[in-house]
């Protein structure tokens, strides 16, 4: 590990995240899994779809 991690992980031991914080976090990470699952289980619409430029 980095000197610089040790020195993060021992900062959010002594003073870890406020309870809203991490609900905020978790919040995000669930959005990001449900539309990766919606994605991945349905297929994304044609129009998000990238199609390659033919070259002449």
């Amino acid at each position: 590990m980095y000197p610089r991690s040790l020195l993060r992980m021992a900062k959010w031991a002594r003073n870890p995240p406020s309870a809203k914080r991490v609900a905020l976090v978790l919040t995000v990470i669930a959005i990001c899994l449900a539309i990766f699952a919606v994605e991945h289980f349905f297929g994304a619409p044609d129009w998000m779809k990238v199609e390659r430029v033919k070259r002449p």
